[in-house]
């Protein structure tokens, strides 16, 4: 979650409101593209910063790595 904090602060919003961004934006369809592409809600700029948060957080760039990112043993008591 550092990396999407990290974003958030230079946006100088809340870790919330960064991420109903990323929610909204991920059901606007990319036109022609439809069901398999969506609408990115950053910037060029922003994009770069990400791409250095993913490098100063070890996140790999694989939007679906993170299914494999060891849980929170906290989490896993809580199930």
């Amino acid at each position: 979650m550092t990396c999407l904090k990290g974003l958030a602060d230079f946006n100088d919003e809340s870790l919330g409101e960064l991420l109903e961004k990323i929610v909204l934006h991920s059901f606007d369809p990319v036109a022609g593209d439809e069901g398999e592409s969506c609408a990115s809600p950053h910037s060029k700029r922003e994009l770069e910063l990400i791409g250095t948060l993913r490098q100063l957080y070890d996140v790999p760039a694989d939007s679906h790595a993170s299914r494999d990112f060891p849980r929170d043993k906290a989490s896993d008591d809580a199930e």
